[in-house]
């Protein structure tokens, strides 16, 4: 199964939605990461990835993410993962890829973690 990317908007968050597999095997890897580096250039600076139908991913996917989190981040945005218990959270784990990138397993509290945190007094 080839790489399917759709992209959708929340207000002024764009989610990516995956689904296939993000293998350097397949070239999808390089496909991802234009779309990612495409969308950046456009001026997006919230990026929620949508990983749930992700089937697989390897280590080319895990660097794509690591490299689109660095360019957001630089730009002063922020990427964040939608991603059940799955073979795929399994890698992302085995690269600690959660310690620097915020997940979330309900897509309703990764978009609330977008907006700016009102300060209780």
């Amino acid at each position: 199964m080839s790489l399917e990317i759709s992209i959708r908007k929340s207000d002024d968050v764009t989610i990516v939605d995956l689904r296939g597999h993000s293998t350097v095997k397949d070239g999808e890897s390089e496909l991802l990461s234009t779309r990612l580096q495409d969308l950046i250039a456009k001026g997006v600076r919230k990026v929620l990835l949508n990983l749930r139908e992700l089937a697989q991913i390897d280590s080319s996917g895990v660097s794509i993410f690591v490299e689109t989190y660095v360019s957001l981040k630089r730009r002063g945005g922020s990427l964040k993962l939608l991603c059940s218990r799955s073979r795929v959270l399994e890698v992302l784990t085995a690269f600690h890829l959660q310690d620097i990138i915020p997940r979330f397993e309900d897509e309703a509290h990764a978009l609330a973690s977008f907006q700016p945190q009102v300060a209780q007094a």
